[in-house]
C-alpha cells in the first residue's frame, strides 16, 4: 500500500512565497480596511512585502512542507 502524501496547509500557501533564496516573504497586515483614519505613510508601509521573522520561519516551513 502506498504511503499518503502530506498536504501543505492552503491558506498559508496563499499567504506566503519563498523566493529563489529561501526565504519566505509576506504581506503586511492591516491595510485593507479603515484606511481613512491611517496616515499616508502607514498606508504606503503597508503595501510593501516583508520577510518572516527567523523565530517563525521553522513553523511557516512546516506549513508548507517546504
Amino acid at each position: 500500500m502506498a504511503k499518503v502524501k502530506m498536504k501543505s496547509n492552503r491558506s498559508a500557501k496563499k499567504r506566503f512565497k519563498v523566493t529563489a533564496k529561501g526565504k519566505i516573504k509576506r504581506w503586511k497586515s492591516g491595510g485593507s480596511h479603515y484606511n481613512t483614519k491611517k496616515e499616508p505613510k502607514r498606508k504606503r508601509r503597508l503595501r510593501k512585502a516583508t520577510y518572516v521573522k527567523e523565530n517563525m520561519i521553522e513553523h511557516v516551513r512546516a506549513l508548507l512542507r517546504v
